[in-house]
């Protein structure tokens, strides 16, 4: 009888002693919600989607109203060169030229050749095609028929801190710039600033 009380009262504590860290386990659990892609983001002073949402934005804006696509008679043909990091911070600039690559083909009156990031990939997939003995000839695409493209975009980001114990100040500076692959001539250009304080 005793024996029995006895085990009852071991797996009471035991019980007690589990309880809490279900619920603790539990309370650990992030709460995970859809949110809007679009809306501004403040976390912090560190690039953010609302960064390169808008620098997208405004350079594809001020691409499409430049007199060079205004007054095309067919898209022009454009590839995009690395846009370079000079900030301190990790910048994945590839999703900034992606992001504006997106938007300017989806307006129609710009045309894309791979970029040059990506050529190794067209060249592989060429050769895939064309060396592996896997392909009719009549399905291939061939070799030496690649599309030159005439305009060439690069840029870069570059970034000011300032810092004080109450007030954190970031400057960010977005410069895009597109060249005539032919001439060397500098077509179009435009910036965009981006100003985040964090006060304490």
């Amino acid at each position: 009888m005793n024996d029995n009380l006895n085990l009852t009262k071991v797996r009471n504590y035991m019980t007690l002693a589990i309880f809490p860290l279900f619920l603790g386990c539990a309370a650990t659990n992030p709460i995970i919600k859809y949110g809007d892609a679009k809306a501004v983001e403040t976390i912090n002073t560190d690039f953010g989607s609302s960064d390169m949402q808008q620098i997208a934005e405004s350079m594809t804006r001020s691409l499409l109203e430049s007199p060079l696509v205004l007054g095309a008679r067919q898209p022009p043909l454009v590839t995009v060169a690395d846009i370079k990091n000079k900030t301190s911070d990790y910048i994945d600039t590839k999703a900034i030229s992606t992001k504006i690559r997106s938007q300017l083909t989806r307006s129609g009156r710009v045309r894309f050749a791979v970029s040059i990031s990506d050529m190794q990939n067209q060249i592989d997939e060429l050769k895939r095609q064309n060396q592996s003995g896997l392909y009719s000839s009549q399905s291939t695409s061939q070799m030496g028929n690649m599309t030159g493209s005439r305009y060439r975009v690069e840029g870069s980001i570059s970034s000011i801190v300032k810092q004080n114990k109450t007030v954190k100040d970031v400057y960010y500076l977005f410069q895009l710039s597109l060249y005539n692959n032919e001439t060397g001539i500098l077509e179009w250009e435009d910036e965009k600033e981006i100003r985040k304080t964090a006060t304490r």
